[in-house]
């Protein structure tokens, strides 16, 4: 539907994504913080924000969120091999579910003005 197809639904619903994902890897190293030889991963991504011209003449942006998982095996924080720092781990996931609810409120904010909107009209 071309009333949910705008330039911030796009970056709501992408950075959503990535952040949902980032939680998972996240979590997956929360529960391999006892695993011998683990090594901790990151989600690293970058945000391309890229002008578009459509054929109709108009300027759109999008956003294209490059992601990548990095191991860090530079790190050895036990003796077992591990590198899992687990208060760090749960400080990260702390941050990204702060990360999450904010584009969730943005989200929400922009149903609110079109509810307000259509009711106006």
């Amino acid at each position: 539907m071309a009333l949910f197809d705008t330039t911030a639904f796009r970056i709501l619903e992408q950075g959503m994504s990535v952040i949902w994902q980032k939680q998972q890897v996240i979590s997956q190293n929360i529960s391999n913080a006892d695993t011998p030889d683990y090594n901790c991963k990151y989600l690293e991504f970058s945000g391309v924000l890229r002008e578009k011209l459509r054929a109709n003449g108009t300027i759109k942006y999008e956003l294209n969120l490059q992601q990548e998982i990095v191991v860090d095996t530079a790190t050895r924080d036990q003796f077992d091999g591990n590198n899992v720092d687990t208060d760090t781990q749960l400080a990260e996931l702390a941050n990204a579910q702060f990360q999450y609810d904010a584009l969730i409120n943005s989200m929400n904010g922009n149903f609110t003005r079109m509810r307000s909107a259509m009711v106006t009209k």
